[in-house]
């Protein structure tokens, strides 16, 4: 079956989102942030829900009728 362009859009969405909060948790792990930590810390808790949420949304947008 193949991908509607939509699903695909959000699939990459939680992609960057999936590894911006990766990053966020790595870079608060290691000590000094690059970014500061407040900083890093909004990252993170905006990308985390945001990348589940765009995964559901991608999935429900693909999902055969």
């Amino acid at each position: 079956m193949p991908m509607k362009p939509l699903a695909g859009l959000f699939l990459a969405l939680a992609c960057i989102l999936g590894i911006a909060s990766t990053g966020s948790v790595f870079e608060l792990a290691y000590g000094d942030p690059d970014l500061g930590q407040q900083t890093t810390f909004w990252i993170l808790g905006l990308s985390l829900p945001g990348t589940v949420a765009a995964l559901l949304v991608a999935i429900r947008i693909n999902k055969p009728a």
